[in-house]
């Protein structure tokens, strides 16, 4: 199968990107990719570390504070779906699959103007403005929770295949909590705002962690790579420890009682495929307030605890904590519901949408036919 994928600007709709680009290479070891992605975001640096084709277009995102910038972004679009389309044609792919950020946009339109075979993929639980645009121009768009269906028009298009990061997340080997220093038989609270922080949590953990001294569970805060030292004098009891980053957080998470954390489409879809009861603290300062939505359909279907930023004063954290991990009932609830929610093939799912988009048939229903 030869396959473009587009995805950019945030770990977000980049990890998820490759996650398919691994699964069709299980599926299909001959395939080959092109990937294309921004000349200026992270994904041009991760990438080609992997051995995939990556090309970049240049490309900015709307900017809505200021709309006469957008006289701009727009000059930027239409030279970037050109370029699209040249890069299309000249690869000759037999699927075009977008996962989500601003440089999707130019991609999918000129793959569907061109007569290519499209899907795109939904990582939150709200679509974003691009996928909004794209929903015209794409043949299938897979979604990563259910209640998003209700925001589409076209619900035949529609298949919900949850978030592909999840699928990699069970496979993935566990880390020992006492990898760490951590004790085997204590429970243990992982608290983490992304791989790099977050400025205004940080400023309220400097006086809310010390409430966790002495606690019978273990604290794990990590506090990403630039806050490090700011927490170096705090007194801490042994029960607690502060780390500015854990490479591979989901293997860890296999072993920790209750997370809190932001509510990114990433994050949000490890917490499910493994289950572990979570607080959720979502992030307000992200487009569309999607975090928060993505947050409070987990907390609706009593499968986490919300708390948002503005309320985070006091001891509410540690009054949730301690309520979570000393309620057995409520504790199993919350588990129990994740499980029903986890969805352990999402990536092979969107293989086998772009393999019936191409081939006319899913695989099982070849299969059938040769017998």
């Amino acid at each position: 199968m030869r396959v473009i994928v587009s995805a950019g600007g945030t770990g977000g709709h980049i990890y998820p990107a490759l996650a398919i680009i691994n699964k069709i290479k299980e599926k299909e070891p001959g395939s080959e990719f092109l990937y294309i992605g921004t000349h200026n975001r992270m994904e041009k640096d991760i990438v080609p570390k992997r051995g995939i084709k990556y090309k970049p277009l240049t490309i900015i995102g709307v900017d809505r504070k200021n709309i006469f910038r957008n006289f701009k972004t727009l000059k930027y679009f239409f030279k970037a779906i050109k370029d699209a389309k040249k890069m299309i044609k000249e690869f000759k792919p037999d699927v075009v699959i977008g996962v989500g950020g601003y440089v999707t946009a130019p991609v999918i339109y000129a793959a569907k103007k061109l007569g290519y075979k499209t899907i795109i993929h939904e990582q939150n639980s709200i679509l974003g403005l691009t996928n909004r645009f794209l929903l015209k121009y794409t043949d299938v768009i897979a979604i990563s929770f259910e209640s998003t269906i209700n925001y589409i028009n076209d619900k035949k298009k529609v298949v919900f295949t949850g978030n592909p990061c999840s699928e990699e997340a069970i496979k993935k080997s566990k880390m020992s909590k006492t990898e760490l220093g951590f004790a085997k038989d204590k429970k243990l609270v992982l608290i983490v705002m992304g791989s790099l922080g977050s400025t205004v949590i940080n400023d309220k953990m400097k006086k809310m962690l010390q409430l966790f001294n002495n606690k019978e569970y273990e604290v794990l805060f990590v506090t990403g790579k630039n806050y490090y030292d700011e927490f170096k004098k705090l007194k801490l009891s042994s029960n607690i420890k502060v780390v500015p980053f854990v490479d591979d957080m989901s293997r860890l998470m296999k072993d920790t009682d209750l997370v809190v954390s932001r509510a990114g489409a990433t994050t949000m879809s490890e917490i499910i495929a493994l289950t572990v009861p979570s607080i959720l603290i979502p992030s307000p300062y992200v487009t569309n307030n999607h975090q928060y939505k993505n947050a409070i359909d987990l907390q609706d279907k009593e499968a986490a605890i919300v708390i948002e930023e503005k309320d985070l004063n006091g001891d509410i954290l540690i009054r949730k904590v301690d309520e979570l991990l000393n309620d057995t009932s409520k504790y199993s609830k919350i588990k129990k519901n994740l499980g029903r929610l986890v969805i352990k093939d999402s990536a092979s799912k969107i293989y086998n949408i772009a393999y019936k988009l191409v081939n006319g048939r899913g695989k099982d229903e070849e299969h059938n036919k040769r017998d």
